[in-house]
């Protein structure tokens, strides 16, 4: 088996999907590893690191991707404009790719069909069930505590104000106010976070239990008013709302948002689109110069009026849109979602290849093309299909 580390090429990706370390582990187990040359730069991992623990260092990304039986990647297939083609195109009928695809998404459609047209098989990360034996493949919860961690810093430094309580010569200060949506593991470092930098922190979530953990740390909860019967789903997981009740949800939260500087988005629902709880109304009522971070992007978003990937500004309200906000934090998020990519591999590989058992409720998460097909749930609910 041979598997494949292309450098990411989307703008400011600076993780790389195997670290040193992983690789010399999966060259132990039998198989080669092919590193496209400087893939492990933006991370502080050199060619050398790679070459010493007996991966292979290929010059061009095009044959990464021919000679590879399995793709490792860190982002979705991008557009690769030194090829003029995209990635999905350089990659082959049969090929695994595992990556976070974030299929439900409506930007990602085109691109999940593509990858079935071709033949691909799509693994994506996002869908690694949060159960205990998966504990140790799970990106998506690597990366959410990047998210939360780094988010609440990326609003401090854009707010046009101080996030703690200053008093100075001048007078008194107060603290910043800090409303959390979605008290998940991004959503709870956030609040953490946030806390440290002395904000004033409100939270809300329609799962009595994480709302419970949200206030232990010291956050002020906001009621959603759902009740916990439709709010909550198999395994503790949000469950999709319809629209009556989240048009409720937003109507509860609109009072407590109005008087926020930073608002951070972090409500998912597993393997589904997020719920769309900011309007573009409740974005306007907010106080211009206040911020939002809307980590929720991949899945099409918390607000919407979010611009996906970039960094917008709408009714004086700066809306962050960054889809790699792990990546900023290279070191670290590279060493957590290697580590989980590779306890991945390590299941799944059965006598040097992999090995995929439908009846497996992790590889029914993960498993999104296949025979030619979309087979993910989410994506088809979400693609009408």
């Amino acid at each position: 088996m041979i598997i494949g580390i292309p450098k990411e090429i989307m703008h400011g990706e600076s993780r790389v999907s195997a670290t040193p370390e992983t690789v010399g582990a999966m060259v132990k187990s039998g198989v080669t590893v092919l590193v496209e040359k400087s893939a492990g730069e933006g991370a502080f991992h050199s060619d050398e690191s790679y070459i010493a623990v007996g991966a292979v260092i290929v010059e061009d990304c095009k044959e990464v991707f021919e000679k590879s039986d399995v793709i490792l990647k860190v982002k979705e297939p991008q557009f690769n404009t030194e090829k003029g083609c995209s990635e999905i195109d350089l990659m082959h009928k049969g090929q695994y790719l595992i990556t976070f695809i974030h299929p439900a998404s409506p930007a990602n459609h085109s691109m999940v069909k593509e990858i079935a047209r071709k033949g691909i098989i799509g693994l994506t990360l996002d869908g690694i069930p949060r159960i205990s034996r998966a504990q140790n493949m799970d990106a998506l919860t690597s990366m959410s505590t990047c998210a939360g961690y780094k988010g609440i810093l990326m609003a401090a430094s854009k707010l046009a104000k101080f996030v703690p309580q200053i008093v100075c010569a001048a007078g008194f200060i107060k603290p910043s106010n800090v409303m959390v949506i979605g008290a998940g593991v991004a959503g709870l470092q956030a609040i953490a976070t946030a806390r440290r930098l002395g904000a004033i922190v409100y939270a809300a979530d329609i799962r009595p239990e994480a709302a419970e953990q949200a206030k232990s740390l010291g956050a002020k909860i906001v009621d959603t008013t759902i009740p916990q019967e439709i709010a909550v789903g198999e395994g503790g997981y949000a469950k999709p709302l319809p629209e009556e009740w989240l048009v409720r949800e937003r109507n509860a939260l609109k009072e407590t948002i109005s008087k926020m500087d930073i608002v951070f988005c972090s409500a998912l629902v597993p393997s589904r689109l997020a719920p769309v709880l900011l309007t573009e109304e409740i974005v306007s009522s907010m106080q211009p110069g206040s911020v939002i971070v809307d980590i929720s992007i991949d899945q099409g978003g918390n607000c919407a009026v979010t611009v996906p990937g970039e960094t917008a500004n709408k009714h004086g309200i700066t809306i962050f849109g960054i889809k790699n906000i792990p990546g900023l934090l290279p070191e670290s998020s590279t060493w957590m979602f290697a580590n989980n990519v590779y306890n991945l591999l390590k299941y799944l590989i059965k006598d040097n290849q992999i090995v995929l058992d439908l009846n497996d409720e992790i590889v029914t998460g993960i498993l999104t093309t296949y025979n030619g097909e979309v087979v993910h749930a989410g994506a088809k609910e979400a693609m009408g299909l």
